[in-house]
């Protein structure tokens, strides 16, 4: 399968190895990938603040970097749900329903089309696990405590599979970080209480890091970790996954 990376724009800015380890994880996966050197911003931010007509330009991007891919794949719920659910072009239409349905998450992506059983990774850590909301509640990435169905969550699942990892389960595994995007912005006090009830947690069950399928969620969380001069460390999931994970 012909898989297009795609990488979004906080990611390649500021976490570039979360990136680096997606790349080699599905490379080593036996996954032919390509990563497109125009493409930029999704557009997100523009829609999440009421602009999307803004993201004419982004989308046409989009589409014309990543329309002749078998799958395109992101470590972000976020961007990926926003694609999923916004992406057009009025000059390439069809392309863009097509790349509406052939987006996934990494963990989507590694669970539901690869249908990975074994990995052979290793991370001796004692580790927490955050759901993002966009992946949980809207890629379905896990399941949601308020609803009675059976309890699953895909990124749990590739956890369990890495050697030496202790993942420790929160009590309320599906509570909001309070990072939102532009809400994280306009609503600074709310956000970072959030953050921190969230953090708290993790901090009672002693975990020495904190993972999830989205960076940016991570990274209002480290930000408060940092302030509070926690010995906590983040860590996105791709990078557990791609850990010592052999050739």
């Amino acid at each position: 399968m012909k898989v297009g990376l795609f990488i979004p724009c906080y990611i390649d800015q500021f976490y570039p190895n979360v990136g680096i380890a997606t790349l080699e994880l599905l490379e080593k996966l036996g996954c032919n990938v390509a990563f497109p050197l125009n493409q930029t911003c999704c557009g997100q931010p523009m829609a999440n603040s009421g602009y999307s007509n803004l993201t004419k330009g982004c989308d046409a991007n989009f589409v014309s970097n990543f329309s002749e891919f078998d799958y395109i794949v992101a470590p972000s719920g976020s961007c990926v749900l926003h694609i999923k659910e916004h992406l057009k072009d009025a000059d390439h239409p069809e392309k863009a329903i097509q790349i509406r349905k052939r987006i996934f998450e990494l963990c989507e992506f590694l669970t539901d089309v690869l249908k990975i059983d074994n990995l052979p990774a290793s991370f001796p850590h004692r580790v927490g696990l955050h759901a993002s909301c966009h992946g949980q509640r809207g890629l379905h990435l896990s399941s949601m405590s308020e609803r009675n169905e059976p309890s699953f969550s895909k990124p749990g699942h590739l956890l369990s599979m890495v050697k030496g990892l202790d993942l420790v389960q929160a009590e309320r595994p599906d509570e909001c970080c309070g990072f939102g995007g532009t809400f994280c912005v306009f609503e600074e006090a709310v956000s970072v209480k959030m953050g921190k009830d969230r953090i708290g947690e993790h901090v009672q069950n002693q975990v020495e890091y904190i993972t999830g399928g989205d960076t940016s969620c991570l990274m209002h969380l480290e930000g408060i970790l940092k302030r509070q001069q926690s010995p906590i460390r983040i860590i996105h999931i791709a990078e557990i996954l791609n850990s010592s994970i052999s050739n």
